[in-house]
């Protein structure tokens, strides 16, 4: 028995060691969270750097929307002219060309195009089992010399026979294939098209697919023209790069770079495809990162108001270093009044005067010209301030972990690091997100749990403050919660710090964990860890009866949740008033703060203190108002939108946080008031 009393004793020094071990080294992990924020620094001010390196905004039309339009005019080649000049005068810079097929030769004026039954109504021949062929005819004699040459090289590339054929002596072509194939085949841009674009003073914005077959000379050839006539970037068409095939051994996308490189020709990339386009990514990579971003305005929303217009066209410069602003027109047909109209004059509108968008976006700093990709700015040494800040990310996931399980601190962060280091070596970018997404986590999970715990020691200490006194309590609990939350945003920045982010090539994961796990830790907090909670346990919670004030909380929680879900992602929708006071702000302070954290987490968080100073129960509260404190820090994680826009975000939204919850405080005091006068005859009745 005494050698059984000896080893118990021994292992009670040990676990006692180990418990004060874990605990002396929270102080030195908040060393190292501070020295990782330190370290960030000069990365954050890289990035800076790096966003003010492109400052030109160029505004694109597509020009085969116009050839479109013209064929519903009496004088198509006076419309287009006439429109070219107008979309000059507007602002546009620039005109986007695709590869031609028959169909846009054809309303360019450039061919007629025949199917079989066609020409057999033309000639008077009768129709046989035997031949489906594709017949055009030149429309005059410049056309013949300018397009010819391209369309039997489109054809023979796909050994397709074309031969001359010739109706009322006029030129043309016989294309062994039905007019149904033959008009999905694509050549290269119309010639006459980009001369008469270039002599309007415009840049040209080639469109280019992935041909089924790979040409490397005449792919050569064709960028030499561009380069030629200027082109200095491209813009894919359709799901797939030049070069791209389902097999890595028929891949030619090294080569297509190449080509790229030796004529210093960039490309583009446009925002919110469904699916990236294959192969775009490592065309990027091996220019060079020659990239940049394309808002894309579909025909549709071309006749949005063009007040709406110009909100999207600026707020896509100055909130996500978008570069380039392509414009699709589209065709309305109008039953009631028997005519055809287009879009084009509300997209003018929406271009010119004061509050049109070339006049906001240069009222932000921006100047209208040639897009430029941004030049990346690393100053020497960056990757060692990378690895601390890695060190305080490490270390900021395991103080997390301390307030959960802190006999687990210590082990947390040597596992942590030993992990981060492995993932360094096996999938760098994994860590990377990995590490940013866990400190995003941690830092306001933390910062509400040492809210609640001051919450806890206020209300043991003073339960008789005066209203002046809580308000104050409230406002500067809510000033330190919110900065120590913002601990998380320089390891976002360090970690994150690439031009793949900024481009939107990569983007921080787990925005829906983000979104969730700091609420569910805090009610975690809150229900089983705090000294006085009035939940014990599980089985406790269960064997609670179920009160009115429960059932009021569980609704009001309920119905903050569905807005916050609501409001969560990409999909979240804002109504006609929300959208009038974003307009407003957007044009009084220049950045719009978020609605979910001025007008729900900040305000819920001081009126929740405020309460809860004086009844502990409000305490629950403060779940609800942890959605603030995570927004703030979600706000930085969108890479693409400058670093000084997020931080004023983040400073507007808890200005305004405070304002209205000065309101929410008011309208507490009338109903506590009201309450405590009208109860007592309440209970009488």
């Amino acid at each position: 028995m005494p050698g059984l009393n000896a080893r118990q004793g021994g292992i009670s020094n040990l676990s006692q060691k180990w418990r004060q071990w874990n605990k002396a080294a929270v102080k030195g992990l908040w060393i190292l969270v501070i020295l990782g924020i330190v370290a960030s620094l000069p990365v954050a001010y890289d990035r800076i750097r790096t966003e003010g390196t492109s400052k030109n905004v160029e505004m694109v039309f597509d020009y085969r929307d116009l050839i479109q339009l013209s064929s519903y005019q009496g004088n198509p080649n006076a419309f287009i002219k006439e429109q070219l000049k107008v979309l000059k005068d507007a602002g546009i810079h620039t005109m986007a060309v695709y590869e031609a097929t028959l169909t846009e030769l054809s309303n360019a004026r450039r061919i007629t195009v025949y199917s079989e039954q066609d020409m057999a109504r033309l000639t008077g021949k009768v129709l046989t089992a035997n031949e489906n062929a594709t017949y055009l005819l030149f429309t005059d004699a410049e056309s013949q010399q300018q397009i010819e040459p391209m369309i039997r090289k489109a054809f023979a590339s796909q050994e397709i026979a074309v031969e001359d054929w010739s109706l009322n002596g006029r030129s043309g072509l016989k294309i062994a294939t039905p007019v149904q194939n033959a008009v999905l085949k694509t050549m290269e841009p119309d010639p006459i098209s980009m001369k008469q674009i270039e002599a309007g003073g415009f840049q040209l914005l080639p469109r280019l697919g992935n041909s089924s077959v790979y040409n490397e000379e005449a792919l050569a050839s064709l960028l030499d023209r561009f380069k030629a006539m200027g082109v200095d970037r491209i813009l894919f068409e359709g799901e797939e790069v030049p070069g791209y095939a389902e097999e890595p051994d028929e891949r030619h996308l090294d080569h297509f770079a190449e080509l790229l490189n030796e004529r210093g020709i960039g490309i583009a990339a446009i925002e919110n495809l469904r699916g990236a386009q294959r192969g775009f990514e490592t065309l990027a990579k091996e220019t060079n990162y020659n990239v940049v971003r394309l808002y894309s305005l579909s025909g549709r929303d071309s006749a949005l108001d063009p007040e709406i217009l110009s909100d999207r066209f600026a707020l896509a410069a100055k909130d996500r270093n978008i570069r380039m602003m392509f414009i699709h027109t589209a065709v309305q047909t109008n039953s009631v009044e028997g005519r055809i109209t287009d879009t084009l004059e509300n997209i003018v509108e929406s271009l010119e005067g004061p509050e049109g968008a070339i006049q906001r976006i240069q009222n932000y700093g921006f100047e209208m010209g040639t897009a430029s990709s941004f030049e990346v700015a690393e100053m020497a040494g960056q990757n060692y301030f990378r690895w601390i800040s890695i060190l305080g990310a490490v270390a900021l996931i395991a103080l997390l972990v301390s307030i959960f399980v802190p006999p687990l601190t210590l082990l947390s962060f040597v596992v942590g690091l030993i992990g981060a280091v492995g993932l360094y070596v096996l999938r760098p970018h994994m860590m990377e997100q990995a590490l940013a997404l866990f400190a995003a986590i941690s830092a306001p999970t933390i910062a509400m749990v040492f809210a609640i715990r001051k919450i806890d020691r206020l209300h043991e200490n003073g339960r008789n403050f005066s209203v002046g006194r809580r308000l104050t309590h409230s406002i500067l609990l809510f000033l330190r919660t919110s900065a120590m939350a913002l601990i998380a945003v320089p390891f976002i920045i360090a970690l994150l710090n690439h031009v793949t982010y900024q481009l939107v090539l990569d983007q921080f994961r787990g925005v829906s964990l983000l979104h969730l796990a700091p609420i569910a830790l805090t009610a975690l907090y809150v229900f089983f860890y705090r000294k006085n909670s009035a939940f014990g346990s599980v089985g406790k919670i269960m064997r609670m009866p179920i009160t009115f004030a429960m059932v009021a909380i569980a609704l009001v929680a309920a119905v903050a949740g569905w807005y916050y879900l609501s409001r969560t992602g990409n999909s979240g929708s804002a109504s006609g008033l929300e959208k009038t006071f974003r307009t407003l702000l957007e044009n009084t302070v220049g950045v719009r703060p978020r609605f979910k954290e001025f007008l729900m987490g900040h305000p819920i968080f001081i009126v929740g203190v405020f309460i809860a100073l004086k009844y502990r129960h409000a305490i629950y509260i403060m779940i609800i108002a942890s959605i603030g404190q995570l927004s703030m820090v979600d706000t930085f994680a969108h890479i693409h939108t400058p670093l000084w826009i997020s931080l004023v975000r983040d400073l507007l939204g808890m200005g305004l946080g405070i304002i209205v919850a000065l309101a929410f405080v008011l309208v507490w005091q009338i109903i506590e008031r009201c309450w405590k006068k009208w109860s007592p005859l309440l209970a009488k009745l």
